[in-house]
């Protein structure tokens, strides 16, 4: 194998690791915060919309109503939630691991063994670690603590991450252009009448 070879098998598997950590750190995040921010909005809402009337609508209600119900897919992993911060601490510490290895075989003149095996082991450490069952929408705060607040310059340099190809996830791409045509779509009728008005 390769130096450069290894180089970028190192830097894979610190993507894979680092995401990992940020993924387990944003599932005891969201375990730890979204009941009691369910619970404050909820309450918010429902003081405010005593006051207002405009606030008083069924539409809202039912927002409301869901969110508070969806506390309850959060329960069942509630029991877990240190599991996953300690998962996420030693998939950190394999992080920086792998960040001391990639610099060792970049510095080193020739690839060793001990090098393949401090990589297969790590990787294999990693499988280990890692809690397969996360929280909904974990996948996009991860992103966002993986590529937006920890420093991942060494395994860029590798694998050249793209903004909307890697740094931006699909499925919040997709949510975000449905929303906008079906808010397009729920105010065009709004405009029309609007236009209507203005311009008769």
């Amino acid at each position: 194998m390769s130096k450069e070879t290894l180089l970028k098998n190192v830097a894979e598997t610190a993507y894979n690791v680092g995401f990992g950590a940020k993924k387990h750190f944003a599932t005891y995040d969201i375990i730890l915060k979204a009941p009691g921010l369910i619970s404050f909005t909820s309450f918010a809402f429902g003081v405010f919309a005593l006051i207002f009337e405009d606030l008083n609508i069924k539409a809202l209600s039912a927002t409301f109503l869901i969110l508070g119900i969806s506390g309850l897919y959060i329960t069942p992993y509630a029991s877990r939630r240190q599991e996953y911060a300690d998962n996420g601490k030693s998939l950190t510490d394999l992080y920086n691991d792998l960040k001391r290895l990639y610099y060792a075989v970049k510095s080193a003149d020739a690839v060793t063994q001990e090098h393949r095996n401090e990589l297969q082991q790590i990787d294999k450490a990693y499988t280990e670690i890692s809690c397969p069952h996360q929280m909904i929408f974990s996948n996009w705060y991860a992103h966002y603590k993986f590529f937006w607040e920890q420093q991942i310059g060494w395994v860029d340099e590798q694998l050249n991450f793209k903004f909307m190809r890697d740094k931006v996830p699909l499925s919040l791409s997709a949510t975000v252009t449905a929303l906008t045509v079906a808010l397009v779509f729920y105010l065009a009728p709004i405009s029309k009448a609007a236009c209507g008005y203005l311009y008769p």
